[in-house]
């Protein structure tokens, strides 16, 4: 018997690449619809999908377009970019057990927002989100350039090791004004906890801009980090130059996660799992790697989503609780299997 020619192989994977991404795109799908159906306040489903589309100043309609609408697609946005993020993160610095919390990313967010609240006094959401996303920026731009300094930096271990103490400094930081500033504090612990419920339809007005160029921006180096992911020589050879590369790649995390932990908090494990679970439906190809994740991580954060608002109803589990309870067994998980492979 003939052996399957490329052709007919490379075509099969392809149809099957595809076809995983419509059956996630469709539960993507029946999650949203269940975000818009399901939560403290019980309307039945019929009403919902009536409302949706004739929005008529009733109850329902004002449960379901001012209130879950906007955090559902505010679930998309943020799931979308910190699923992208944590594949290029890890892509960036060849290290399967990163993500973009890592480069210090999240942290400068969270100085960030503790200083505007006790400087400047910023109490809404509109605030945050713009010192959040300038704290991302300035951080992930520091420790790029810190982990990139000098003869012979250019790493990925360096980038690692910068962030690692981008992380401790702000922390410090982070923790010194909270003490000192016992009124930050309180109103720092709703923001830092991660939630979809209270920024809404103003953060996502803000954000999505941010959010659309950082996912062009990944989608365009998708060739570049499956260059990377060779090795720096082989990458060299295929043409790929590779500070330009690490830079538009981090450019496009500080833009994705920068923007979602500016609006919804820091949300843990996302961007570290969903990667893990791409790569094992698609391989490492980050041109299928990349869409899965966007789709992936948006269906994850969702789930997480519902499951916190129906385990303690008609109270609410932050989101990024439940993410933390979901992603540290599989963040132990990894490390075992790592462990396990140097063995």
């Amino acid at each position: 018997m003939r052996p399957p020619s490329p052709t007919i192989t490379g075509a099969a994977a392809v149809r099957r690449r595809v076809g995983g991404l419509v059956a996630a795109l469709v539960v993507l799908a029946v999650v949203c619809l269940l975000s818009l159906w399901l939560g403290a306040n019980r309307v039945p489903f019929t009403e919902v999908w009536r409302v949706l589309w004739h929005n008529d100043g009733s109850k329902a309609a004002v449960i379901v377009h001012d209130l879950r609408v906007p955090r559902t697609l505010l679930g998309l946005a943020v799931g979308a970019a910190l699923g992208v993020s944590g594949a290029v993160t890890q892509a960036l610095t060849r290290n399967d057990l990163a993500e973009p919390g890592l480069l210090g990313i999240s942290m400068g967010a969270s100085a960030a927002v503790a200083l505007g609240i006790s400087a400047l006094g910023v109490t809404s959401t509109a605030g945050y989100v713009w010192f959040a996303f300038g704290g991302a920026a300035l951080t992930s731009v520091a420790v790029f350039a810190i982990g990139t300094a000098g003869r012979g930096a250019d790493t990925p271990a360096n980038l690692v090791v910068a962030g690692a103490a981008a992380v401790a400094l702000l922390g410090a930081v982070v923790n010194a004004i909270l003490i000192l500033d016992p009124t930050a504090f309180d109103r720092f612990r709703f923001w830092d906890v991660g939630s979809l419920a209270a920024p809404g339809a103003p953060a996502l007005s803000t954000i999505w801009p941010f959010i659309v160029v950082g996912l062009l921006l990944a989608a365009s180096q998708a060739r570049s980090l499956n260059a990377l992911a060779l090795g720096e020589q082989a990458a060299r050879g295929l043409g790929v130059h590779l500070n330009r590369a690490r830079l538009l790649g981090a450019l496009a995390v500080v833009l994705l996660c920068g923007a979602a932990t500016a609006a919804a908090g820091p949300i843990a494990f996302v961007g570290l799992a969903v990667p893990h679970i791409a790569r094992a439906i698609v391989g490492t190809d980050q041109r299928w790697v990349l869409p899965y994740c966007a789709v992936l991580a948006a269906v994850l954060l969702l789930g997480a989503d519902l499951i916190g608002r129906l385990v303690v109803a008609p109270g609410e589990l932050r989101v990024g609780v439940v993410t933390a309870f979901l992603g540290a067994p599989v963040f132990i998980a990894l490390c075992r299997r790592a462990r396990l492979a140097r063995a």
